[in-house]
């Protein structure tokens, strides 16, 4: 039986270390907008294209749909959207943007520039780093929990 390698030599744990410290760089801004980060990526998923499902924003943030129900309502609570069944399939509820909603898509435009800045990285690195990160992603979905045994 092999030992599990220390924390700090974990793919996993990096990858985790630094989604938290973005989370926590993002929280007073969002706090500021009385938004967590999870009502801002689901925001973000509707500033991209208006009038999605809820089952299309699940698809889009790698979410159950029951995980993005409670925060669409959320949203729909504080004026920032609402949700109407589609005519054509009763079954299906549309995700639409509030003027409210609309208007925080230009408060939340400089979330991105403040990691950048605060990162102090390069722009040339962190835009390789992102696409690193996402063909990691790609690699894990298209294999579903294959792999050699190595810690990642």
């Amino acid at each position: 039986m092999s030992v599990p390698w220390p924390l700090d030599d974990q793919l996993c744990f990096a990858l985790y270390a630094a989604n938290m410290a973005v989370q926590r760089t993002y929280k007073p801004m969002l706090d500021q907008l009385g938004l967590t980060y999870p009502q801002y990526l689901a925001l973000h998923v509707l500033w991209e294209e208006d009038g999605r499902t809820i089952g299309a924003i699940a698809q889009r943030l790698g979410l159950e749909s029951s995980t993005v129900t409670p925060l669409v309502k959320r949203l729909e609570a504080s004026g920032q959207l609402m949700r109407e069944r589609d005519p054509q399939d009763e079954r299906q509820v549309r995700v639409r943007l509030t003027p409210a909603g609309h208007a925080l898509r230009d408060q939340c435009g400089c979330l991105g520039e403040e990691i950048i800045s605060r990162s102090g990285m390069a722009m040339d690195d962190l835009t390789a780093l992102r696409g690193e990160v996402r063909a990691l992603r790609l690699a894990l979905e298209q294999r579903e929990g294959g792999g050699d045994g190595k810690a990642a």
